[in-house]
Order: structure tokens, then sequence, then C-alpha cells
């Protein structure tokens, strides 16, 4: 006995040590890249010193007395907390990663390496400013000091997926700006147009397409391998979104003058929406050079520059456009020849491209990628037989958005404004406006192609030039507002211009429920100050709601043989005010309604697979069901599967009322007390490698759920998929609100923290003000940073002898 009672504490004693030296190899994992923020560090090529001083969240204030030594030490800073992120945005834009994840992502990194980002940024760097350039140069430089620093002791991720980063490279840099271009579901859009229209035809498609009536409908039947393209970019697509990789989804901005603040100075705001993920796609940092340069705001991990912010002069803030600037061509191959297509009457060669992509298991694959003078063959990855589908988009067109960053960067007023934004054509953006001299603005910083014709519907004919892009619209003629008269100018992905604009822009415009709300909000406002900005940015009435709310209450309230729970859901739904809050009711049973709605409108016309297709795309959807809802007589209402009967909309709502009573039910039980809208609705924020439970349990990679309100329809935006509701996937990646009175008055906040290190105090140390709609200061003046430092470090010039 007593020998058994020896053995089993050997035992015990041995399990303990195991768990032990698990727990403490685990945490030295997480926490063997972390970053010495006291320690000051050489770096060869230094001119002078560069002082570091970082405040209680983590955020890098960089003092410096030239641009060379600033870019070198902030890409240094920013290998130091993102060396991981940055790499996976480069193997994104490179197409390079089935080397990490594996041969599943060939075809992915076959689509990216088509959009040949590289191509441009080396032209781009050829041509670019010798001050450009030398920040592009600066910053390699610090990033590699970095990485010969550190050797192996590498952020956790490389370790796990058993790899060592290779040396940075300005095109690297330049390659993240022309990503920000890159919104894979326009092309989905267009695809997606071409299918519906083949399936229910130009009639019906009108009625929930946008301006449809401005095209001649080209649309081509009997192309089997149009659903295998639109699945690969779906797939690519999803990739990046739940990677927390997406730039400029959607966005609210907006600026007032000094007219409508309590200052008399202006104020402007800024949330853009992309995918959350962890790390988060912006770091923030400030950039000093007494004297020259004073700017801060948000960085793009992977380039040196302020994206979005301010400096001692100018404020800006930007919004997804919305361009149509991606155009699909049905080119005819030669059936002699398939490098040959049909163009003006003659056989044209197509450039052709062998990649050879290596993979995670040591194999190395060989792809195909064919170009026409448009751009790549798209549908080449499944093959078309005689017939290929090229693509154009501003990424094959010379622009240099990295000027127009570094000039905002440096810009003193309005006209160096405008001269900075005249170059942002590829990626196309509202920017919003202020200087400290009390101007205010907006400029539709964008590259819309000029068209011979209206944009035509679906694929467009490849065999003449006709319907090839004759260039952009000149900078001086797009749309711009400079101190309008009622004091205020906002933008939330909407319309920028009239029908009487003689461009074609685009359709698929957000719908107006944000940006009437953000208006509303201003025009009830005066002498406002940041606590006001506060409440806009993080209203959550929603507009939609009260519109369909009469609707919903009508037809519903004529059904036939309620229950007791239906007559206890309208009643609550009757009281509603429309706020969408976390612990309310009724915006559960309003949002269940709607994706109810929804599918009881379009799916028996389009049928299982090309609905199931139609319900993953975000914009789409909801401009169908906001289409229908102003014409009741839609031949969409009507069941095609109850050929005995009509069905007119109040018949679709009543039954979508039915459906979401029943599925509530089902899903929380009958007391609604239980049903409670941040029940479903929530937010988690996932790391690439999260995914993987065991990974997350380890090294607690993921944070979250959290119980969160508002929805897509307000200006406290926290969208979600309609193939996976109601599971928040966009939202606000930032939020800004700049006061020009006093820049030290001014706030901000990000989801996650400035680390991307899973054992850093900054990986999510931001998350719960976030949450809980809360900011931090957003000091300025050097003088007040350096009394917020919490600790600080100085980069040193090495010494030669």
């Amino acid at each position: 006995m007593k020998k058994t009672t020896r053995i089993l504490r050997i035992v015990l004693i041995v399990i303990l040590l195991l768990v032990l030296i698990g727990t403490m190899f685990i945490r030295h994992l997480r926490q063997m890249a972390l970053p010495d923020y006291s320690r000051n560090i050489p770096l060869k090529g230094l001119y002078d010193s560069v002082e570091v001083i970082r405040d209680s969240l983590g955020i890098p204030h960089v003092f410096a007395k030239n641009e060379h030594d600033l870019y070198m030490a902030v890409g240094y800073i920013l290998a130091q907390d993102r060396m991981w992120q940055m790499d996976l945005l480069r193997r994104v834009t490179t197409g390079r990663l089935s080397e990490i994840f594996g041969s599943s992502f060939a075809t992915t990194d076959q689509l990216l390496r088509a959009l040949r980002y590289s191509d441009k940024s080396n032209r781009i760097l050829d041509s670019c400013s010798a001050e450009l350039k030398t920040a592009l140069l600066s910053f390699s430089e610090g990033v590699n000091q970095y990485l010969q620093h550190q050797g192996t002791k590498l952020p956790l991720e490389f370790r796990l997926l058993g790899y060592q980063p290779e040396p940075w490279e300005p095109v690297h840099s330049l390659n993240l700006i022309g990503y920000m271009a890159w919104d894979l579901k326009s092309g989905w859009s267009e695809i997606m147009v071409n299918e519906i229209v083949a399936k229910v035809g130009d009639s019906l498609a009108s009625q929930i397409i946008p301006s449809m009536n401005w095209y001649k409908s080209f649309i081509y039947n009997n192309l089997p391998a149009v659903s295998g393209l639109a699945s690969e970019i779906i797939r690519t697509d999803r990739f990046l979104e739940e990677s927390g990789l997406q730039v400029f989804k959607g966005s609210n901005n907006w600026v007032v003058s000094g007219k409508k603040t309590a200052s008399g100075k202006p104020m402007l705001a800024n949330d853009m929406h992309l995918s959350f993920g962890i790390p988060g796609i912006w770091y923030q940092m400030q950039q000093i050079i007494p004297g020259k340069l004073n700017v801060t705001g948000v960085v793009l991990p992977g380039q040196p520059l302020v994206i979005c912010g301010h400096n001692d002069s100018i404020a800006w803030g930007m919004t997804n456009a919305y361009v149509d600037n991606v155009d699909f061509f049905l080119e005819t191959v030669n059936p002699q020849d398939t490098n040959q297509y049909l163009f003006n009457g003659n056989w044209r060669n197509m450039e052709i491209r062998k990649e050879k992509i290596r993979t995670k298991e040591g194999t190395e694959i060989e792809r195909i990628n064919r170009f026409t003078h448009r751009g790549p063959v798209v549908s080449s990855f499944k093959g078309f037989g005689d017939k290929v589908v090229s693509m154009h988009w501003p990424g094959d067109e010379y622009s240099n958005e990295m000027r127009t960053v570094y000039l905002l960067n440096h810009a003193h007023n309005w006209k160096d404004f405008t001269n900075a934004v005249s170059t942002f054509l590829a990626v196309s953006q509202n920017i919003v406006y202020a200087d400290v001299s009390g101007n205010i603005g907006m400029f539709y910083a964008a590259g819309i192609p000029i068209r011979k014709e209206a944009s035509r519907l679906g694929f467009r004919p490849g065999d003449t030039d006709a319907y090839d892009w004759k260039g952009f619209v000149p900078s001086k003629d797009l749309p711009y507002v400079f101190n309008p008269p009622s004091g205020y100018v906002a933008s939330a992905n909407n319309r920028p211009a009239g029908d009487d604009f003689p461009w074609f822009i685009g359709r698929w415009f957000s719908l107006p429920y944000r940006y009437d709300r953000i208006c509303q909000l201003l025009d009830s406002a005066d002498k406002m100050n940041t606590d006001d900005f506060v409440r806009i940015q993080t209203d959550e009435t929603s507009l939609m709601a009260k519109e369909m709310l009469p609707g919903i209450l009508s037809s519903a309230g004529q059904a036939e043989n309620l229950s007791a729970l239906e007559k206890q859901i309208l009643d609550t739904l009757t009281r509603w005010d429309g706020t969408m809050r976390a612990d309310q009711t009724a915006p559960l049973v309003f949002e269940t309604l709607y994706q109810h709605l929804f599918r009881l409108l379009l799916a028996d016309e389009m049928g299982d697979t090309l609905f199931r297709k139609y319900y993953e795309e975000s914009s789409m959807p909801k401009f169908a069901v906001y289409a229908i809802w102003r014409n009741p007589c839609s031949a969409w209402c009507d069941n095609v599967n109850t050929p005995d009967r009509k069905e007119t909309l109040s018949d679709i709502i009543r039954l979508a009322f039915h459906q979401s009573v029943d599925s509530l039910r089902n899903m929380l039980g009958d007391d609604i007390s239980r049903w409670k809208w941040g029940e479903v609705h929530t937010l988690t924020l996932a790391h690439p490698l999260g995914k993987v439970a065991l990974l997350d349990k380890l090294f607690r990679l993921n944070r979250g759920p959290f119980r969160i309100g508002g929805s897509f329809h307000t200006v406290r935006p926290y969208s979600y998929s309609f193939g996976t509701p109601f599971t928040a996937n966009h939202g606000a990646s930032e939020r800004h609100i700049f006061d020009l009175s006093n820049w030290d008055n001014s706030l901000t906040v990000i989801p996650t923290g400035n680390s991307g290190i899973p054992g850093s105090p900054f990986y999510c140390n931001q998350t719960s003000l976030y949450i809980s709609d809360a900011y931090h200061p957003d000091v300025f003046f050097p003088e007040r940073v350096r009394g917020k430092k919490m600790v600080s470090n100085v980069f040193l010039p090495v010494q030669t002898k």
C-alpha cells in the first residue's frame, strides 16, 4: 500500500511538473517576441538619434530630426509590434499564402498574382519623388534591422507556422497601398448581376438592381464557369474578411464648421468600417520632426505614412466612394491558338505568365496566368473553352496613391489638400477636410472610368475597343464641397452626385439610412463639442426600422388567429422607438423578420443555388428589400411556387412575422424576456490562427464574444453577413474625433490594441473602451505627449570607425 502511494505521489509530481513546464513553455512562446520598449537600440545608417515615447496604451510618439531617420524608426517600431501581420499582408499582395497555409490556397494565390500589385508598385518606385523614395527605403531598412536583431525570436505565428520572414522591400509597402484599392466583392457584384439577369430576365432584375435602366444588357448564357469564378472570388474575399485584412469597406465621416461648434472652430469625425480581426488593420502612431512635421493618426502596418489623421494645420478622414471601377469582358479565343484573343478583327497575343506556387507541403504547383491588354483573364482558373473573361480594374492603370498620402501628411491648406488627393485614383474615397483657419470641405477622390457608352450590365463584348476605358474623369471635374452654407458636410458611402453628373459612377451605394441619420443629428445641433460627436458616432437609432415598422405592424396585425406570444411580440414592436440597443427585444424581432422577409421575397424566383450566393453579398440583398418595399406591387412578392394565388407584400410580411416568432421561440424559448438583441448579435475579435480551438485556448488569440447593439443601418455600425446572422463581421475599425480649436481635445479608439503579440499588454487593451463606446484622449502637442509618457527609448546611430 505504501509503495502504491509512493508511486501515485511520484506520478502526480511528474504530471504537475509537466503541466508547469508546459505552462512556462506556452508563456515563453507568447512572450518571446515582446519588445523591451525601454531599451535603447542602435541602428545602422541613422544620421541622428530618434526618441520614442509610448503612453499608457502603448501608442508610440516618434521624435526625429529628419525624414530618413523618422521612417527608419517607424519601420523598426511597426515590425516590433506587427511583423506577422505585415508578412501576411505581403503574402496576400504577392500571392504566396500556399507557402504557409498549404496547397488548398493555390487558386487563391493564382488570383492574387493576377492582380499584379508588384508591377504597378515597381512603376511607382521608378518614378516617385526623392522624398517618397527616401521614406520607403528608410522604412524597409528599419524593418530589416529589426529582423536581423531578433534572429529567431520572432512572434508566435512564425513559430507555429514554421517559417522565417524574408527581408522587406519598398515594393512591399507600395503593394499594400495598391491592395487598398481592391475590393473583391465589387467584382463579384458584376458576376452576380450577370447570373441574376440570366436567371430571371431583365424585367424582374430591374426591380432589385439600382439604375438598371442606364444599361443595355449584355448577358451571356451557357457560361458554366461563371459560377466557379464567383466561388473563387467569394472564397478569397472570405479569407481576407475573416483574417481582418479588408480595407475601406464602408465608413462614416463628417465635418462641421465653427458656426455649429461651441469653440467656433471646426470639428471632424471619421470611422472607417472594415472587417474585424486581431491584430486590427490600423496602428496608432504620431510622427514628429520639430519645425517640419507633426502628424498623428492611423498607419497601415507595412507602410510608413499616416493614412487618416491630422497634422498641425489640417485634419482628414475617409469613406469608401463605391465607384464601379471593375469591368469584365467576354473574350473570344482563337480555336487554333488558345493564347490569342479576337480584338478589332485581328487575333492578338495574350501575355503569358507561368506561376510557380510553392506550398507548405513542399510541393510546387505550376499555374498559367493570361492577360489581355485590359488585364488578367480571371476565368482561366476554371476554363471557358472558346470564351474567356478578362477583367479591367484600376490596379492595371498607373496612379500614385502613396504620393497622395505623403502629401496629405505634409499639407497645410485646401490647395495642398486638393493637390494631394488628385492622384488618389485607384482607392476611391470621400475625403473630408478641415483646417485651423476654419475651412471645411470634402473631395470625391476617385478614379471614375470614362467609358465610351454608359456602363454595360454584366459582361461586355471584348472583341472591340468600343467598351474599353478612355481614362479617368479629370480631378477638376470630380464632385467636391468647400465651406457649404449648411456648416457641415457628411458621407456614409452614399451617392456623391445627382443624375446630372455626366459620368457613370456606380450603382451599389449604401442605403440612405446612416447618412440621413447623421444629417438629421447635425441639422438639429448647434454649439457642438466632442461629447456631441461621440453621441453621433455611437447612435443606435434606426431610420430603416422606423420606416418599415408601420408596414410591419399593419400587415402582421391583420393576421388571423394570432397566438398569445405573437400578440405579445406585436405589442413590444408597437412600443418600440427604433433604437437598436443590445438589451432590447424589438431589435431582435425586427432583424429576424428582415431575414425571413428577404428569403421569402427572393428565393423562389432565384432558386436555391443562386440565392445562396446572392445571400452572401453585403450590398445587393439590402437594396433588393429596400426597392421592393417601395414597390409593393413588385412581381417579387408573388410566390412562384403557389400558382393558384398571387401574394402581396402584406402577405409576405405576415408570413415573415409568423416564421420569425417561430424561429426565435425555437432558439430562445417562450420567455421573451430572454429575447435580447445582444444575446445573438455579438462580436468576436478573432485571430487568423484562432479558428483552431486548441491554439486559441493555449495562447488566448481571440477575444469575445461581446454583446453589441446597432446594425448595418445605424450610425453605430455592426454589420453581419446574411449567411451567418447575427455575428458581427464589419464595423468601425477606428473612431476619431478631431477638435481643431485644441488638437489635445481630440478623441480616438480602436477595437484591439497596437500590438499583434498575444502576450503583450497592448494586444487588446482598447477593446473594453471600444465595446463600451468610450474613447481615449488623442494628445498631440509635444509637451502634453511628454507628460503622458509611460516608457521611452532612443534609436541611436551606430558609430563607424
